[in-house]
């Protein structure tokens, strides 16, 4: 019987993304495999059920679980869905697996075999998997637009018949892939721009774009590739130097979110406090506690002269575009593994084995294991 691949509405509020687009359904469709589709689940990206050809329309998500083989999401389906899902069945998406103790028990009692992407080995076998790194890409581009928008300045040099006004200058905190994104589209916005990162070797990456590193003189660098602990002294003397960068910048975008983990605070009030009036501050990883002391999530708000903005679902502002990168990483994961139309799971692969999280009834993932205390 050919693998029935099903795709649910996504249920949490302000998620506009689908797991699947048109032209990813043909490629699954092409592999022997059928696709079922709650519908109106791709209208928030806008995604019309006729757009998708050849594929099964359910009126409802519990109808889609309990049918498909495989289920693909964006965020962790609801109990409801879980439950209605047939024993054994493939979960695969962004399952948030360390803040949940209770949906992955209720796996774990379904039998259910669920792949999180946020567990992806880091392997170069796995950059076209890299879910985190593509939604990570349109989160960066969006926060410039972002601080952009709000900024009571113009971004680029401005030329008109009584002068000229300087660029903007904006700072961006954090230079992995969703820091040098709001580098380059700050750049070409027409901003100048700054960057830091703790990490030294990041700084060749940064002057690539176009923008200057900002060196607090303090280097992390550890064994194995690994930032070492600061000592007290060096903390010390990073603050004072970060503090003087964001003093001076008109915009600050900070991006340094670790995925289950709470988010480190780097900006300190006294540091806002400090800022030009009229500054605007972006704080990506507002979902998960922000970088900066004062964040609320969801909210803007402002401390003196100071707007300091908590933006969630940042991926979602772009549905179209981040929807079509997303179904991708989701098809590359589990392509591989669709022959004749039917799902074979093999354990000796080390992407499938890595990103395990539950199968069999057991909880399969050794780290999420230790974070839930299971």
């Amino acid at each position: 019987m050919a693998l029935l691949i099903g795709v649910p509405a996504e249920v949490i509020a302000g998620e506009r993304r689908l797991s699947v687009v048109p032209d990813v359904v043909k490629r699954y469709l092409g592999l022997g495999a059928k696709v079922v589709i709650q519908s109106g689940a791709g209208m928030p990206a806008h995604l019309r059920d006729d757009m998708f050809a050849d594929i099964q329309v359910a009126s409802s998500g519990v109808e889609v679980c309990a049918a498909a083989d495989a289920v693909l999401c964006v965020q962790p389906p609801s109990a409801e869905l879980i439950a209605a899902m047939k024993p054994g069945a493939v979960l695969l998406g962004m399952l948030q697996p360390w803040f949940s103790v209770e949906r992955v028990q209720q796996l774990m009692e379904k039998q259910i075999t669920s792949f999180a992407l946020e567990l992806l080995p880091r392997i170069s076998r796995s950059q076209s998997m890299d879910a985190l790194s593509s939604q990570a890409a349109v989160a960066g581009y969006e926060c410039a637009l972002i601080a952009a928008d709000h900024s009571p300045k113009f971004f680029p040099m401005l030329t008109y018949a009584a002068g000229t006004i300087r660029p903007a200058k904006v700072l961006v905190i954090g230079a992995g892939v969703a820091g040098l994104q709001a580098i380059a589209t700050a750049r070409r916005i027409g901003a100048m721009v700054e960057a830091y990162d703790v990490r030294p070797e990041t700084r060749e990456q940064i002057e690539s774009l176009g923008a200057k590193f900002v060196d607090t003189g303090v280097s992390a660098a550890g064994t194995g590739g690994y930032a070492r602990e600061l000592t007290d002294e060096e903390k010390a003397k990073q603050a004072e130097r970060l503090a003087k960068a964001v003093a001076q910048c008109d915009a600050l975008i900070t991006t340094a979110a670790i995925p289950g983990r709470k988010a480190p605070k780097i900006i300190t009030a006294d540091m806002v406090a400090r800022m030009k009036p009229g500054a605007v501050v972006v704080d990506m990883a507002a979902e998960s506690g922000g970088n900066v002391e004062g964040t609320v999530a969801g909210e803007k708000t402002w401390i003196n002269d100071v707007l300091l903005i908590g933006p969630t679902h940042i991926a979602s502002r772009m549905p179209v575009h981040a929807s079509e990168m997303y179904a991708k990483n989701l098809f590359n994961f589990i392509s591989p593994f669709i022959k004749d139309g039917e799902l074979v799971l093999d354990w000796e692969d080390e992407v499938m084995a890595g990103c395990c999280l539950t199968h069999a009834g057991e909880l399969r993932h050794a780290g999420v294991r230790q974070v839930l205390g299971l």
